[in-house]
């Protein structure tokens, strides 16, 4: 019954029918489940004599005047009236293109209304006013219906609607699916225990609640059921992912303590307490035969590679278990080609010395370090590498998605470390860990492992290490990564210097001021990033062209009327990869003084001597992807500079800029962010899976929390199947959820 169609309830015309697809409404369940986005209140009374032109005031009136008619010069149909209050005051309305309203609301009627006051001759009249009948009209606010301590809220719900769909019509049509029954045909998926224990109300009255709340609290109280109800869900279907993955086995790394103090002793610096107690959380993990599943959070500049190194090397001086020879190995997957050799260069660095063999792998090159032919890494042949790996002679092997192609196998894969894994697609971070078994499905053998609780022919799965540099907010990491443990690295090493961050007008003076300033940089010898939104200059003919500033154009302004005196490259994402590594080589190497460039620079990019930024049109990005961009200049103890050029028209955006100039790391720009902006427009709701409602409510640690300790014991204690509208909610989840 409540997946009947609309079409098979409702009598709908094309373009209902058009209007409720766009919406994703199809069925009674989607009807019903299609919440107000907030509610009006009745109540707040207004008076004729008070509107004013631009006003959406509520007024109860009487229908003393109406008939339907056409306009005299265009010929539009409408409806026109004279509504008359109670004081005996009057006002016009007009519903354009609705002849019809006159046989609804006949003379002497009396109705609510609530339009747009708009005006015409000099004279106001509503437009286009939705109503709903009354019994009778309140003489005035003060009298026994509207008393101030009689008051009561009239609340109305206000749906997002859509062209050809009123949030009135839907209202009236949820109506009357529940005044038919439909409700009653509603799961309760939620356990009795939970409602009890969090006073949650039960589906059927939390759907009254939301469509027709006669209070606040009703209201609140259904949006909280909903919202918990969904992150619940969602993190069901991350506990048993991560049960799932803890149920195989894993190779323990137990490295020799005197090896890794030698690792560390060789860093030449003291590692934070933050990436102490990281490297403490993933020694913990990997020494266990459990797969690790770890998501490693890290500010920009703070040092999660020197984590991962310490990682690699522990698994890469372990033997496997049983074996008196062999070590096992690692794959780093990075995003990006510029990213993936900039991690090979620092593994060579930091581990090349320990006698670890490191290989890089992209769609392109492939290279191997020690080589015997040169002091350092050498080009090799694809299938020369592939070699080596398979017989676990390349230790550490870092790559693009390359890392996952056919043919690519390791003997003894013990770790997998996914650099900004949202960057790769789910199938392709999967394909990664399963390499040991697409090698047994090759070999046509089976592994065997001795561990408590698994059979013979279980599987081995190399232990997990995701990064981010995105700074996330710790309820939103609990929900969209919920089968991970989480570790936060929230300080810099010693050294770094703060970026000093200028949020510069846009007046020509204050752009030559902050020009002449980056020029006493650049005379020092340090380098300049300048990101523009667009790649090329807009076509100022189109009607929604976006009229900023371009990578292109920019470069060639710059180097005519502004910097001629230094080197100007320019990199963007139509470039050619190998264009793209030359442009960014050529940076690294000094040989160009100002790079140009769209964000294609946001992740990765290590310029050390890069230590000035400036951001065009600045208010059209979020925080967090301003803070990543503002990371490309920390990477080194020079005094770094960020210079937000931007168009600020609103106190809003002015509040957000100011944030970024105040805040003390990502981590805080990015609860600014979920509390100013919500996580919708961090994220996008399409790309999170997380409906509006659940997104709000992911800005409530507690709640959060809540959900995920209690999907974690229905899993770990198997109670599911105790619950069986739970399970078919859950199992249908499984086949649809999608969140990263």
């Amino acid at each position: 019954m409540l997946d009947k169609p609309l079409s098979t309830i409702f009598r709908l015309t094309d373009k209902h029918k058009k209007a409720l697809a766009r919406l994703s409404i199809l069925t009674a369940r989607d009807l019903l489940y299609y919440f107000p986005v907030r509610y009006g209140d009745y109540s707040k009374l207004s008076y004729i004599k008070d509107v004013s032109k631009g006003e959406t005031p509520i007024l109860y009136a009487e229908v003393t005047k109406i008939q339907a008619k056409k306009a005299w010069k265009t010929k539009m149909t409408m409806t026109e009236a004279t509504l008359q209050e109670a004081s005996g005051d009057t006002i016009r309305a007009v519903w354009y293109s609705q002849p019809y309203i006159s046989k609804m609301l006949p003379v002497g009627t009396q109705a609510r209304f609530v339009g747009t006051i708009n005006e015409r001759g000099g004279s106001l009249y509503l437009a286009n006013p939705e109503f709903d009948l009354v019994a009778e009209i309140p003489v005035e606010k003060s009298g026994d219906l509207f008393a101030d301590d009689k008051q009561e809220l009239m609340l109305y719900p206000v749906y997002r609607e859509t062209r050809g769909l009123t949030s009135k019509w839907i209202y009236h049509k949820v109506k009357k699916l529940i005044a038919d029954g439909y409700l009653n045909e509603l799961d309760e998926t939620l356990p009795k225990d939970l409602l009890q224990k969090y006073n949650l109300p039960s589906v059927t009255s939390a759907i009254v609640y939301m469509h027709a709340p006669k209070k606040v609290s009703d209201a609140d109280a259904a949006r909280k059921r909903f919202a918990f109800e969904e992150v619940f869900m969602i993190q069901l279907v991350k506990q048993e992912q991560k049960a799932l993955y803890e149920q195989s086995g894993a190779f323990m790394v137990n490295p020799d303590k005197a090896l890794l103090k030698k690792f560390t002793d060789s860093l030449g610096f003291e590692l934070t307490g933050g990436q102490k107690e990281a490297v403490d959380h993933i020694l913990k993990d990997i020494g266990s035969d459990i797969p690790m599943s770890r998501l490693l959070e890290g500010d920009v500049g703070s040092g999660k590679t020197v984590v991962a190194a310490l990682a690699a090397y522990a698994t890469a001086t372990t033997k496997p278990k049983g074996q008196s020879f062999g070590k096992l190995q690692v794959g780093y997957m990075a995003p990006t080609e510029i990213l993936a050799k900039q991690i090979f260069t620092d593994f060579v660095e930091l581990l090349g010395q320990h006698g670890i063999t490191v290989g890089l792998i992209t769609g392109k090159d492939c290279f191997k370090y020690p080589s015997k032919t040169s002091d350092g890494p050498t080009k090799i042949s694809k299938a020369q590498l592939k070699k080596w790996v398979a017989n676990g002679e390349v230790q550490v092997l870092v790559g693009t998605h390359a890392l996952i192609s056919k043919g690519v196998f390791f003997e003894n894969l013990g770790l997998v470390i996914i650099d900004e894994q949202h960057r790769f697609g789910k199938k392709q971070r999967a394909a990664l860990r399963a390499k040991p078994q697409e090698k047994k499905r090759q070999e046509q053998k089976k592994t065997k492992i001795e561990k408590k609780g698994l059979s013979d022919n279980s599987e081995i799965l190399p232990h997990l290490l995701s990064m981010t540099a995105t700074p996330i907010p710790r309820t939103l990491a609990l929900t969209i990564y919920g089968d991970l443990d989480l570790t936060v690295l929230d300080e810099m090493p010693p050294g770094r210097k703060k970026v000093e961050t200028t949020l510069v007008e846009p007046s020509i003076e204050a752009r030559e001021a902050a020009y002449e300033k980056i020029r006493l940089e650049l005379q020092s010898g340090r380098q300049l990033y300048v990101i523009c939104p667009r790649i090329f200059e807009a076509d100022p003919k189109k009607q929604k062209s976006l009229l900023v500033k371009s990578a292109v154009a920019e470069a060639e302004r710059l180097s005519k009327e502004v910097f001629p005196e230094y080197q100007i490259g320019v990199l963007h994402s139509k470039l050619k990869k190998d264009e793209k590594v030359s442009v960014m080589q050529d940076f690294a190497d000094h040989k160009i003084d100002i790079l140009v460039s769209t964000t294609v620079v946001e992740v990765g990019v290590n310029v050390p001597n890069a230590t000035n930024i400036i951001i065009e049109g600045s208010e059209r990005y979020g925080l967090s992807q301003l803070h990543q961009l503002r990371g490309r200049v920390i990477r080194s103890t020079f005094q770094p500079y960020c210079y937000l050029f931007a168009d600020v028209k609103s106190e809003t955006t002015a509040q957000r800029l100011d944030a970024l100039t105040t805040a003390k790391n990502g981590f805080e720009l990015a609860e600014y962010d979920l509390q100013f902006r919500g996580t919708g427009e961090m994220l996008g709701n399409k790309q999170s899976g997380v409906s509006d409602l659940a997104m709000e409510a992911i800005k409530n640690i507690k709640l959060v929390e809540a959900a995920r300790t209690e999907a974690s014991t229905i899993i770990k204690k198997s109670l599911l199947s105790k619950h069986p509208a739970l399970t078919r909610r859950f199992k249908r989840l499984k086949e649809t959820m999608y969140l990263e």
